[in-house]
C-alpha cells in the first residue's frame, strides 16, 4: 500500500502546527505568557510562550510538519514499493 504523499504531508502539517499552537495556549492559560526562549524557540525563530509566539510557532510548525510528512511518505513509498507482494 502506498501513501499519498501530499495528503500525508498536509495531515502531518496540520497535526504538528495546531498541536504546537494549542499546547502553547494551554501553557499560557495555566502559567501565563513567559516570553522565555524554549527548546522549540531555538529551532523556530521567533517562537516563545506568548500569543504572538504561538502564531509564529504555528507557521513554522505547519511548514516543518509538511516537509517532514512529505519526506516520510516519499521514503516509505520508496522502501515499501518493491518488498510488498502483489496479488493478481
Amino acid at each position: 500500500m502506498k501513501l499519498d504523499v501530499r495528503a500525508f504531508a498536509i495531515t502531518c502539517s496540520l497535526v504538528w502546527g495546531f498541536g504546537l499552537f494549542f499546547l502553547t495556549w494551554w501553557i499560557i492559560m495555566f502559567d501565563g505568557p513567559t516570553g522565555e526562549v524554549t527548546l522549540i524557540g531555538r529551532l523556530y525563530r521567533g517562537y516563545s510562550i506568548s500569543p504572538m509566539g504561538s502564531v509564529i510557532g504555528l507557521l513554522w510548525a505547519l511548514l516543518d510538519g509538511f516537509v517532514g510528512g512529505a519526506v516520510f511518505a516519499w521514503l516509505y513509498n520508496r522502501l515499501a514499493g518493491g518488498s510488498v507482494p502483489r496479488s493478481k
